[in-house]
């Protein structure tokens, strides 16, 4: 058992307890996460769990296999693929009506899309991606930087990328800029079958296992008849990336036993492929629950 999550257990129980007025708005919100995927945030890492807020300066982290779908404050959404670091930081004091600052795709790839009823919105944001700066005035981009370079590419609106002192202007949808490591950066059309694949890299799809603040099907990570046992499940299951709970069985103030679940899944069939990766990343045998 560890004391750091066992107090993290009880101030999220707490946070639960106070009215959504007590807190500024947040910069953004995550809306959807195929686990496993963390927020590091002042050297504490946390995982990621839909309806969980983001400040300015955090950094989120997805795992091998994982997705997250952040969406910022003034309705733009941003989705993550697998083996990602990304961050975001503003100087917006009303996030929710006009966002400026930068987003860093610090690893692995991104989509950046802009709400349909925010498009109007004021905003003043860059995209870093590994080596390029992407300055916003599309409404869809889609964005990949590893150890082979930089790859940006404009599914709808205009993007000015900065790289290496040089500006390049994109107003063709369905282009993007390639920019291997080490060499000259083009310009090159986009082709209908590679744009899927690219999709595919961020996108959430039926049957991935992703929660999200609507789903009524659980996880039940394991069962405990004491505190202690509980948390022991607790810990193995969100050490994995996984933002698993604590339910006390009984009345309440008279626990007779404890629940570790996940919540936030659609259907059982959702719930019983993230019990699945969950086994596989750990040494817990999860079962499915509604």
């Amino acid at each position: 058992m560890r004391l750091h999550n066992l107090l993290f257990a009880v101030l999220a129980f707490l946070a639960t307890l106070l009215p959504a007025a007590a807190f500024a708005a947040a910069v953004a919100t995550v809306e959807a996460v195929q686990s496993p995927a963390w927020r590091d945030r002042g050297g504490i890492s946390v995982p990621l769990a839909a309806g969980m807020e983001l400040a300015s300066g955090d950094v989120v982290r997805t795992g091998t296999g994982a997705r997250a779908y952040l969406l910022l404050a003034e309705g733009s959404r941003v989705k993550l693929g697998e083996a990602a670091r990304f961050s975001l930081h503003t100087r917006s004091l009303q996030p929710e009506k006009v966002f400026s600052g930068a987003l860093d795709v610090l690893a692995g790839a991104f989509r950046f899309t802009t709400g349909k009823l925010s498009k109007a919105r004021a905003r003043d944001v860059s995209i870093r991606v590994g080596t390029a700066t992407i300055g916003i005035r599309g409404t869809d981009v889609w964005g990949r930087t590893d150890k082979d370079g930089d790859l940006v590419a404009l599914l709808e609106g205009r993007i000015d990328i900065t790289r290496a002192g040089q500006v390049t202007e994109m107003a063709q949808p369905m282009s993007y800029f390639d920019a291997p490591a080490g060499k000259s950066a083009a310009v090159k059309p986009l082709d209908a079958e590679t744009f899927i694949k690219l999709a595919r890299q961020t996108d959430i799809l039926a049957g991935d296992g992703a929660s999200s603040l609507k789903g009524k099907w659980r996880v039940l990570a394991g069962s405990a008849a004491t505190e202690v046992a509980a948390l022991e499940i607790y810990d193995q299951a969100r050490d994995a990336g996984f933002a698993a709970r604590i339910k006390p069985r009984g009345a309440e103030g008279e626990a007779t036993g404890y629940d570790v679940v996940l919540t936030g899944f659609a259907s059982e069939a959702e719930a019983a492929v993230a019990a699945a990766r969950l086994k596989a990343a750990t040494e817990l045998i999860p079962g499915v629950i509604r």
